[in-house]
């Protein structure tokens, strides 16, 4: 790197964590996620060692964190086990960025545009099946307009394809695992019994032949739905929205900010300066106005129990340099 002139006679160099190398772990049911970035480490002529890949149990991931040789942890997960880890790495004094749950909240000014916001609706609010974390799962409806952004909502999710995921036709496909199929039932029958109205889905979805085995759950939409119930709260992580009245804009963004999390969030409306207003208002990481989806160029990280630090952009890089200065007499 080619260093500034420095008048004062001194010179900082900043250079990568650990020689670059790279040791990636993924979550214990899904060991091969990673493999397709092994692949294209190797296809672009990365020498052998630089990138590595391990798989195994939770403990072999906690085993790795306290690894003396490690310089620097990079989580994406849970906010229950991100609070671990960022406390052994507090004790240990190691740089760690930690990426992790969400309940992400879009706000529907009264000016928006429904259909504009039902094209965009899935891949914003229920992108992978709801298993994204910054999806906005919270729609936040004015009074004025709640039935009908209500019927459009239920509409655009009803009418989407739910089936295999490997057809390309598909929207919705199956829960990762059985302990996520299960804790979205779990929190759908909440729901009911806590007063939410469902106006689509609800239930486990029965699929014929080759899929009536799958952990498929019905998209579902979930009306009437109050600031203190647990589908408002908690993140799902599936095929579920939640909709909720406000009366006023600052009503809504007192909604949107009314949460543990903060990583996503969208602003739905035609008055451009004024959804950048609301916009700017919300306590979150990162908001589209009109769409939601991650800018590699951009900046990502949460705030709250969503994460420390950021990924993506110059200030992601930022997070694997250290700085040595030289100062000269």
């Amino acid at each position: 790197m080619e260093l500034p002139d420095q008048s004062d006679g001194h010179q900082t160099r900043p250079a990568l964590l650990a020689g670059c190398t790279v040791v990636m772990k993924p979550a214990s049911p899904t060991p091969l996620s990673f493999r397709i970035i092994v692949d294209a480490v190797r296809a672009a002529g990365v020498p052998a060692g630089v990138v590595n890949l391990v798989t195994g149990p939770g403990r072999m991931g906690d085993l790795m964190v306290h690894h003396p040789k490690v310089a620097k942890v990079a989580f994406t997960g849970s906010t229950p086990i991100g609070r671990h880890i960022a406390a052994a790495c507090g004790e240990l004094l190691r740089p760690v960025t930690l990426e992790l749950g969400g309940k992400s909240s879009a706000i529907v000014m009264e000016d928006a545009d429904l259909d504009e916001m039902s094209g965009r609706l899935i891949r914003s609010c229920m992108r992978n099946t709801g298993q994204t974390c910054y999806i906005s799962t919270r729609i936040l409806a004015p009074a004025s307009r709640y039935d009908e952004i209500l019927n459009m909502v239920t509409e655009t999710i009803a009418a989407a394809p739910q089936g295999d995921p490997l057809d390309p036709a598909t929207v919705f496909g199956p829960s990762a695992n059985q302990s996520q199929y299960e804790s979205v039932l779990e929190h759908l029958e909440s729901a009911k019994q806590e007063g939410a109205r469902v106006t689509t889905g609800g239930e486990a979805a029965q699929l014929n032949g080759e899929l009536a085995e799958g952990l498929f759950i019905q998209p579902t939409v979930l009306a009437d739905v109050t600031p203190d119930m647990r589908v408002a709260r908690e993140e799902i992580f599936g095929p579920v929205i939640t909709i909720l009245k406000y009366n006023d804009l600052n009503e809504a963004i007192e909604l949107a900010n009314n949460t543990e999390f903060g990583l996503g969030g969208i602003v739905f409306g035609s008055d451009q300066d004024k959804a950048q207003e609301v916009a700017e208002a919300m306590n979150t990481g990162s908001v589209g106005i009109n769409f939601f989806a991650s800018n590699h160029a951009a900046p990502f990280g949460g705030r709250n129990d969503s994460g420390l630090g950021v990924e993506y952009g110059p200030e992601g890089l930022a997070a694997y340099l250290s700085y040595k200065s030289i100062h000269h007499q």
